[in-house]
């Protein structure tokens, strides 16, 4: 990350958390999103996720190899637009800074992500066994800002 990336990450990590009820609310029950990392040349790269709320944190599920990860950990910054599959009028912005959690309780996050997004895996040992041969992790979004329609 570049002097300048850094300074803005300091500066945002200085505002308090916007997770108010109503984000909260919106959170809890919309879990689709367009993730926006940065490009080493600052273009922004676009990719669709789910996401949800676990224990209050904000959390999705990815690997050691995707291109957004190797974005944020270059520059942690990242922009999320939740989408509401019911309402193409009603989307929430976030401008966040991401932590990646990717030790060895990462299987037990992934599945507990899953567990708000999707219930119970049908095969757990099977599930446990994806998560570790996809090197699966978790980024977990603190919320800088937030607006929009919702």
């Amino acid at each position: 990350m570049d002097a300048t990336a850094v300074e803005l990450v300091a500066a945002s990590n200085e505002e308090t958390e916007t997770m108010d009820d109503k984000v909260r609310e919106f959170l809890e029950s919309h879990h689709s999103a367009v993730m926006v990392t940065l490009k080493r040349d600052g273009r922004p790269h676009v990719t669709r996720i789910s996401a949800g709320l676990v224990d209050g944190k904000l959390w999705s599920s990815g690997t050691q190899d995707r291109v957004r990860t190797k974005h944020l950990r270059r520059d942690p910054r990242c922009t999320l637009m939740v989408l509401d599959n019911d309402n193409p009028y009603s989307w929430m912005g976030l401008e966040t800074t991401v932590r990646i959690l990717d030790g060895a309780e990462a299987v037990d996050d992934n599945l507990a992500l899953y567990r708000v997004l999707a219930g119970e895996p049908d095969d757990l040992q099977e599930y446990r066994e994806a998560m570790v041969a996809e090197r699966r992790l978790i980024y977990e979004f603190q919320v800088d800002r937030s607006y929009g329609q919702f």
